[in-house]
């Protein structure tokens, strides 16, 4: 062996600015794309207007329920509004009511107490008597636990103090909470005398407590979605049309160009923005056409769905998409995150098309999801009587629908479905 130099030439990718944006962009969904071309217009002055042909539509991720008419249009109040609603039922002295309403503004988003009293009373040029009684006002009000300064404070808050001794609850409370979560009962029966079903009883008390009350005050915010494409029959053929929320129109600003014989500072300021643009341009097509190529490869992979229904969902994998397009595993895992299409089923994420599957004997593959559903199918409509044994459900699987799986995946899907046995199941 000896050592030589050898001229080569070696094709390499490199990661410039450009190509990390069409990285980042790709993975965005219809939304955050919007939000983030919304930023760079702010900054960039090159860009007039923002246009998208179609009108924007929003979908709800999951089916509407009802409303009802009064609820239409309701103001959502935030937990501190709801609490303050509910000082109207309660008798509340004149000089304590301010110390209420500050206390109320005191607590964090989980409803507990986070001022110091004193320093509460500092605030309110108050007495620590007074902020002791807005405390009592706060901690009476729904759901219990609110006001409180501890875990320990807000468990006792919500047990009914009358069947239990306030020194032993609160001693155990205090000092061996530890004892409660891992369920101490032979230990804290004898640490304290008590009969051991008593504690047990009491146990079960404090597990249904909800550690952080101001949770249950929470408004819900409704999740929105923005489908990216819409996938329908026509002519007897299956066709997908894309919104044009995914590749807007970047219109700019003319006036620029009159600038363009301004001091060197200007023109190097104004060719970045414009480079900004172009780069963007870019990104978004990029982010496009790959979405496009890997939508329209679902819609083949997955045509029996289509034309069928659910129970003709395939097994489809990254890497099949991915060798399929010629293209990298993680490009289509960031071009299906978080992605929806609307289809004659509803609007469903890309990843739902992506399913594992068990091999058949002769060569076939039929999915998970699929067998899961057919399981939960079989034990809704049996007979409570006599209801489906594992070894049943897999020989209906077969008989019906021709396909082989073995008992214990049966059970295991059962489970992972939340299902019971056979032997839970069954009605008198």
């Amino acid at each position: 062996m000896k050592l030589q130099l050898v001229n080569e030439q070696v094709l390499k990718w490199k990661m410039n600015q450009s190509l990390m944006q069409s990285i980042q962009i790709l993975q965005f969904s219809s939304i955050e794309l919007m939000d983030y071309i919304k930023e760079v217009e702010k900054e960039n002055p090159l860009i007039d207007e923002i246009q998208y042909q179609d009108d924007l539509t929003y979908y709800h991720s999951s089916a509407d329920n009802n409303t009802a008419a009064g609820e239409i249009n309701a103001k959502e109040l935030n937990m501190y509004e709801q609490l303050k609603k509910q000082l109207f039922m309660l008798d509340i002295a004149e000089e304590i009511r301010p110390l209420v309403l500050f206390g109320i503004d005191s607590l964090n988003e989980s409803g507990y107490l986070e001022v110091e009293m004193e320093l509460w009373a500092e605030k309110c040029h108050s007495t620590i008597n007074h902020v002791e009684q807005a405390l009592l006002h706060i901690q009476s009000l729904e759901p219990a636990g609110i006001g409180a300064r501890s875990l320990s404070e807000c468990i006792r808050l919500q047990l009914d103090t009358s069947m239990h001794d306030p020194l032993f609850l609160e001693d155990l409370l205090e000092n061996h909470l530890d004892w409660i979560a891992q369920e101490e009962i032979p230990t804290i029966s004898s640490s304290y005398q008590l009969p051991e079903s008593y504690i047990s009883e009491l146990l079960e008390e404090i597990k249904n407590c909800h550690p952080k009350p101001g949770q249950l005050l929470s408004t819900k915010q409704s999740s929105y979605i923005i489908p990216e494409a819409s996938i329908f029959k026509e002519s007897g053929k299956w066709v997908v049309t894309f919104f044009s929320w995914g590749s807007p129109t970047l219109q700019l600003n003319q006036d620029y160009k009159q600038l363009m014989d301004r001091e060197k500072q200007t023109v190097d300021y104004l060719k970045n923005k414009w480079k900004q643009v172009e780069d963007l341009k870019k990104a978004i097509s990029y982010r496009r056409n790959t979405l496009e190529r890997v939508i329209q490869c679902i819609m083949e992979k997955q045509y029996l769905f289509f034309e069928n229904g659910i129970h003709f969902l395939q097994p489809l994998t990254l890497k099949e998409i991915a060798d399929y397009l010629d293209l990298h595993i993680s490009t289509i895992s960031r071009a299906i995150s978080n992605k929806y299409v609307q289809t004659p089923n509803g609007v469903l994420p890309l990843n739902f098309f992506l399913q594992t599957g068990i091999q058949q004997k002769n060569g076939s593959k039929t999915s998970t999801f699929v067998i899961k559903r057919l399981i939960t199918e079989f034990i809704d409509i049996e007979n409570k009587q006599k209801p489906l044994s594992d070894k049943k459900l897999m020989d209906k699987l077969y008989q019906e629908h021709g396909i082989e799986i073995a008992r214990r995946t049966i059970m295991k899907y059962r489970k992972q479905l939340n299902l019971p046995s056979s032997a839970k199941r069954k009605e008198n």
